[in-house]
């Protein structure tokens, strides 16, 4: 099927009110940039470890492997979506090209919701390691989280506005610099078990591969749905699909390229981590009960000026994601407003940089907003990373399902219904992964969230039944 540029994305429920448009000067790196600064691999490998290591042991590594193949399979649908349809809507484009109008809205819809509040999970992140990392090195002992994270806030809101090209390349210079330091980290680590001389008498061994005897699959399974948390912004490279100077041709190779990358660096940092710590009972606990795991083996195999360059990097990393976040959100509400579904304003293209500013303006000041709001109310920043981070996750497991749906339907009608398994199974995984999100029922305040997003959705719902079809 002929590939197709959709300025204005055939998901419209409305007729389009506002003829702006923004500049293409992505090529194929800075598209890449944009998934890979989302996904925040530097970020992620700091904080996701923990929990596999609980449930899998020393065999927590298997849990990003799974994690790895789920998402492979979730990023097909998008990859052949994004080789038909190019939009700053994303989804809002993708699903309404394969399912109508309506259902590209409310798939629009879910994705908004979660870079409504993506931004002020990275800010909070930014809060947590800069607190520690001004701590750590003596500059302010008990610095205010919410002064760390406004000037986080100040520098993604600087760089965001700025052209397109900029903001990607601070993407990637952000996010090499954090990768640069984890892997020399790794390697450090890893030198010095083979020489025999870790701290713990720890050794080089392939144990972190097996999966300890009486484990479930489900168990696996749902070590595995944490892993795939890491992944969460693949797909960002979808909203500047009016950016790229070829977007058919640079999106799908920028996603397929940022999950592969962070399938082999997640596994490989997690595998590390594991024999860091030692893979017997007494290491693979350690590495559970580890509040900080990467700043933890730092110190012990380098010293704590490794560790506090590690939570220098994790804070660079936190605020590339934010400044990616941000990008996508302002983008989204770009594409809604350009259509006639939000108010017309938030459309506005800087004339300078040719960015969304007004887009960029209303999610940064609501952000902004939200972590005052926590701070006032006592909330600590991680606690505010883990309310805000749950709740954009169960909106992005919702749109990835629909997604998913959209393109089985898409290679069906294309005469490729044997391709139109990947992406069913690729729905299969998003739905496993939103069940474990909500069952068991988790403890407060997390038990509420689901029923936010489940209004948010319903919102996007109403909204989509009661705007006209287009014409």
């Amino acid at each position: 099927m002929e590939s197709t540029t959709v300025p204005v994305p055939e998901a419209a429920a409305a007729p389009r009110r506002v003829a702006a448009t923004l500049r293409r000067q992505l090529g194929q790196l800075g598209t890449l940039s944009i998934s890979i600064g989302v996904m925040a691999p530097t970020l992620a490998v700091s904080i996701t470890g923990v929990e596999p290591a609980r449930l899998l042991g020393r065999a927590a590594p298997v849990a990003y492997i799974a994690a790895a193949l789920g998402v492979a399979l979730v990023a097909y649908g998008f990859v052949r979506l994004a080789g038909e349809v190019a939009s700053a809507g994303s989804v809002y484009a993708f699903v309404g090209h394969a399912l109508g109008p309506r259902a590209g809205f409310v798939a629009g819809w879910a994705l908004l919701g979660t870079y409504l509040v993506f931004p002020a999970v990275s800010i909070s992140a930014i809060a947590v390691f800069g607190r520690a990392f001004l701590s750590s090195t003596g500059l302010a002992a008990d610095a205010s989280w919410l002064a760390v994270a406004l000037a986080g806030w100040a520098v993604i809101a600087f760089v965001a506005s700025r052209q397109v090209k900029t903001a990607a390349s601070s993407l990637l210079l952000f996010e090499l610099l954090s990768v640069a330091l984890i892997l020399v980290l790794m390697a450090i680590i890893v030198a010095k078990l083979v020489a025999g001389d870790a701290p713990g008498s720890q050794t080089v061994n392939l144990d972190w591969l097996d999966v300890p005897s009486g484990t479930s699959l489900s168990t696996v399974a749902l070590a595995a749905t944490f892993g795939f948390l890491s992944f969460a912004g693949f797909e960002s490279a979808g909203s500047f699909g009016e950016e790229a100077d070829q977007p058919t041709r640079r999106i799908p190779p920028a996603i397929i390229a940022a999950v592969a990358f962070g399938g082999v660096f997640y596994v490989s940092c997690v595998a590390v981590q594991t024999l860091g710590f030692g893979t017997d009972a007494e290491g693979a606990a350690a590495f559970a009960a580890s509040p900080a795991p990467l700043a933890e083996l730092a110190t012990a195999y380098v010293g704590e000026g490794m560790a506090e360059a590690l939570e220098l990097a994790a804070i660079v990393s936190a605020i590339g994601a934010g400044l990616g976040c941000a990008s996508v959100c302002g983008r989204m509400l770009f594409a809604l407003a350009r259509d006639g579904h939000l108010p017309a304003p938030l459309a506005r293209v800087s004339a300078s940089t040719g960015a969304p500013i007004a887009g960029l303006a209303f999610v940064l000041v609501l952000d902004a907003g939200g972590l005052i709001a926590f701070s006032a109310a006592g909330t600590a920043p991680m606690q505010a990373f883990f309310y805000l981070a749950t709740i954009g996750v169960l909106s992005l497991l919702c749109m990835y399902s629909l997604a998913n749906v959209a393109a089985a339907r898409h290679l069906a009608r294309s005469g490729r219904p044997r391709e139109a398994v990947v992406p069913l199974a690729g729905l299969a995984v998003a739905l496993y992964v939103l069940y474990h999100h909500i069952h068991p029922v988790p403890p407060s305040p997390f038990d509420v969230f689901p029923y936010v997003v489940a209004g948010w959705l319903a919102i996007g719902v109403v909204l989509a039944l009661t705007r006209p079809s287009p014409g």
